[in-house]
């Protein structure tokens, strides 16, 4: 595992165990950063120290005492203390990282800054990668994740568990998440790297982790089954140079066999046994896709019926934009078009790379060769992906 790998796993362990330890996530939060600061520069010189995790311990403890000692003379007293404490104690065992998922979901916070902050401390991913996700300039996003650290200080949360009857609606936002967790490392949205496979991994760590507290949450389920059959492409999803493979143009051999007997059975247990959620059709719809021996023998027809299902359960432009595919799939591209035509009023996607790659798509199919090259060269303009960018113009160039 490198370095980069290590501390994002560590991160949110060493963040839990002073937190449930000390109380004040915003100070402990600003500790961990620190001392994961310090490890990413030591450690790739001088190695990894025989137990990380008391290292990053000790060192986020005392930037902890740093920032308390200038409070007061007894506060200084009581950090002299702490710190021995810490030198000498063991590190505990125990990962706290379910709690603190828990904890960054608080109800006193808004669902998006519940997210922000979830991604940011417990998903080891950094401020200007979250403001991507959230298609939102860097120092707005570093203002929402320092608020709601503050919320959650002044609205005296604990670190437990939330009681059952908070339960299901922190769950909601703990899943979106680390579904975006997830996202975010099996697309990245910029740099060279299409794939950051430590972020997938750990966002299945996690979500095997809540649906270990959870075996009968037919959502969590979902999820899981979603990121498997998705992940189970990885090896067919880019070539050695980095490039980017489509789904339709994937050696399917290469697909993980193991992952996609998982998922499939995950989505079709959860079907049969708990109530229908929108993680269950997008993971059926992943399903359709690996059970299919080739692209040409996908079942379009189900795929856009079970999206069809998904835009009344959970309508936003993103379903919108896939279930366009598949309409046009199944009627024609025309069809297609006509679905994105309602995108076109919407702010949230109207310079997305995403739309203009999927009208460029539809376009081609329609013999439409000059509006296909235009919106190809579009889409690559407005993506921060270089392996994307570098696909779609290929594209471009391919039908010129």
């Amino acid at each position: 595992m490198t370095v980069e790998g290590l501390l994002r796993e560590l991160a949110p362990q060493v963040l839990g165990l002073l937190v449930r330890r000390h109380g004040q996530f915003d100070a402990c939060e600003d500790a961990v950063q620190e001392a994961l600061l310090a490890a990413a520069t030591q450690w790739p010189v001088e190695g990894v120290p025989d137990s990380p995790r008391a290292w990053l311990l000790t060192v986020a403890s005392r930037r902890l005492a740093d920032a308390w000692r200038s409070e007061s003379a007894r506060r200084r007293r009581e950090e002299a203390v702490f710190v021995a404490e810490v030198d000498d104690a063991e590190v505990p065992a125990q990962d706290d990282t379910l709690t603190l998922l828990f904890l960054c979901c608080h109800p006193a916070l808004t669902p998006v800054s519940q997210v922000a902050l979830t991604v940011r401390a417990v998903g080891g991913l950094t401020t200007a990668q979250v403001a991507r996700a959230f298609l939102v300039p860097e120092a707005t996003m570093a203002q929402r994740i320092s608020r709601a650290k503050s919320r959650i200080k002044a609205a005296g949360a604990r670190f437990s568990l939330p009681p059952e009857g908070e339960r299901d609606e922190r769950l909601r936002a703990v899943l979106h998440v680390l579904y975006l967790i997830f996202n975010e490392g099996y697309t990245a949205t910029a740099g060279d790297q299409l794939l950051q496979g430590e972020l997938t991994g750990e966002a299945i760590r996690l979500t095997r982790a809540v649906r270990g507290l959870l075996p009968a949450d037919g959502e969590v389920a979902g999820l899981l089954a979603l990121m498997l059959l998705t992940e189970s492409r990885r090896a067919a999803r880019s070539l050695p140079d980095g490039s980017l493979v489509p789904l339709a143009e994937q050696d399917r051999s290469l697909w993980d066999a193991a992952a996609i007997a998982e998922g499939v059975k995950l989505v079709s247990d959860a079907l049969s046994t708990t109530r229908l959620g929108s993680f269950q059709l997008q993971a059926a719809i992943a399903a359709v896709h690996a059970e299919a021996p080739s692209a040409a023998e996908t079942d379009w027809a189900e795929i856009a019926g079970l999206y069809g299902l998904l835009a009344q359960m959970a309508p936003n432009p993103v379903v919108t934009l896939n279930h366009a595919v598949a309409v046009a799939m199944v009627r024609g591209p025309e069809a297609g078009l006509a679905m994105l035509a309602e995108l076109e009023g919407d702010d949230r996607v109207a310079e997305h790379h995403r739309v203009a790659a999927v009208r460029a798509h539809l376009l081609e199919m329609a013999g439409d060769v000059a509006g296909a090259r235009e919106s190809y060269l579009r889409a690559a303009r407005l993506t921060l992906s270089m392996p994307e960018q570098r696909y779609l113009l290929a594209k471009a160039d391919r039908v010129s």
